[in-house]
């Protein structure tokens, strides 16, 4: 059975399709009538530098967009050479694949300019696994202008490839800007990064309703009627959840405790915004991953070039703030969950879970782990779009810096898995200690799971690899 192949048409692509692409399982073509609407756009620029200046192509760029050009191929790639600056660690193949994924797809929606034998060569790179060497720093939400620089010359040939390698394709008179105006490594790192916290979320009210079961919590705050009279669809959503894998049905009878800690109280009430947050996230990438990005825009519809600001990727800037602030504080509630677990007013269990001779630390030192991370996710939470950037004498004097938004994201994710792979590790020990039934409960299977993988020796001893161990399960818990 063959790899099943992706169509892009340059207006339905979606995030999942990404996220799977980036794992090199999967063949790409672009839709017939793509490039047909490609080679449309790429025929009336021509027409147009005829008749008119158009940036980029009759002249220069940034604050040299006044000075007049030859309009030749020659001069692009003078433009891919000296844009092809970008800097630091080099990006994985698997967001490579992504961003050429992203970047193809915007290609195909035919407003670029570009010809459709640069579609063609995209195309064939993806499916051939040749992937160009693209440094991660370089871009600042308007236009990675590097990344797609450094992966115009290698598809031109003048740049090595990093992984595999084609036949070089020439870059025809105006090609250069129409290809590189994007910001596709962006929105591939946030596509990435989205799924990712999307999933960990999901993940999350498995662990939390793991650790309810081990401190006894009070059903009576995911009751259906409380959250009517709050009708947040995040918190709602959160709530219907936790009611399913814990069984609930009917009124709830009250708990042991008159009130539970915050951790299990208002989980609902915090985890909500952040599913919120991160759906919205992904509507936003949609948009960007299926729109046209260049300056200038070439109109077949209105036979004219627009120059415009499709780049500015502040949406998705503002909206990776928000998802990492949300996620933020799920994460407090995570380890203040894990505080719980190690108490024994709250479990009825030893002190840290510990199982010894007396003074035995159990889990005491996942508490420490959990805050280190917790430490490292608040940092990176820190909104990106407070700062700004003018460049290019004076010219472009706003950014978005969706790009450092979105490499924050990667390590808001990351943090959090260790958070949350850290209440893991505790609740499945207080379960294992506490010797809970959980056989009408849904979530009996994830705990299943979890005790396949995780070491149930209860001695004092290093619990690196349980903590590893749960953050991998998050995944398939998910």
């Amino acid at each position: 059975m063959g790899q099943i192949e992706l169509v892009l048409d340059g207006a339905s692509l979606r995030c999942d399709d990404v996220a799977g692409f980036a794992t090199g399982k999967l063949k790409v073509r672009v839709d017939a009538r793509a490039l047909d609407h490609a080679e449309a756009a790429w025929r009336l620029q021509l027409e147009a530098v005829a008749r008119r200046a158009v940036y980029g192509r009759t002249t220069g760029v940034g604050a040299n967009k006044d000075v007049m050009t030859a309009g030749t191929a020659e001069d692009g790639l003078r433009l891919m050479r000296s844009h092809a600056g970008g800097v630091g660690e080099v990006m994985s193949e698997g967001l490579v694949r992504a961003m050429l994924l992203v970047r193809l797809n915007q290609l195909a929606a035919g407003r670029s300019g570009v010809h459709p034998r640069l579609l063609v060569a995209v195309e064939g790179a993806l499916n051939n696994n040749a992937l160009p060497v693209v440094h991660r720093i370089g871009a600042i939400g308007t236009g990675d202008l590097t990344a797609l620089a450094e992966t115009a010359l290698t598809l031109a040939g003048e740049r090595p490839w990093g992984v595999g390698e084609q036949p070089p394709v020439a870059f025809g008179t105006g090609e250069a800007l129409g290809f590189m105006s994007s910001n596709a490594a962006t929105l591939a790192e946030a596509v990435l990064v989205m799924v990712e916290l999307r999933d960990l979320l999901k993940a999350s009210h498995t662990v939390a309703a793991l650790s309810y079961i081990a401190l006894g919590g009070s059903p009576e705050p995911y009751a259906s009627t409380v959250h009517a009279a709050k009708p947040h669809p995040g918190q709602a959503e959160c709530a219907k959840e936790m009611r399913r894998l814990l069984g609930m049905a009917g009124v709830p009878k009250p708990g042991r405790r008159i009130q539970d800690p915050y951790g299990l109280r208002a989980f609902p009430q915090v985890q909500g915004p952040a599913l919120d947050a991160v759906q919205y996230l992904e509507k936003v990438l949609t948009t960007e991953i299926n729109a046209s990005t260049e300056n200038p825009m070439i109109s077949v519809a209105d036979n004219d070039v627009y120059h415009n600001a499709n780049f500015h990727t502040a949406y998705v800037a503002v909206a990776l703030d928000t998802a990492r602030a949300t996620v933020h504080s799920v994460a407090e509630l995570s380890a203040a969950r894990l505080g719980d677990l190690v108490e024994p007013d709250q479990t009825d269990l030893p002190p840290f879970l510990a199982s010894g001779p007396a003074g035995s630390s159990g889990v005491m030192i996942l508490e420490y782990v959990a805050h280190d991370a917790l430490a490292q996710l608040r940092q990176a939470a820190l909104p990106v779009t407070l700062g700004t950037a003018v460049v290019s004498r004076g010219l472009e004097d706003h950014a978005s810096f969706s790009t450092q938004a979105a490499r924050q994201a990667g390590t808001v994710a990351a943090a959090y898995r260790i958070v949350l792979g850290c209440e893991l590790v505790a609740a499945v020990r207080a379960l294992r200690m506490r010797k809970a039934d959980l056989v009408d409960l849904p979530v009996r299977e994830a705990f299943e799971r979890a005790e396949a993988v995780l070491d149930s020796r209860l001695e004092d001893r290093s619990l690196t690899e349980d903590v590893e161990r749960a953050a991998q399960l998050l995944d398939e818990i998910g």
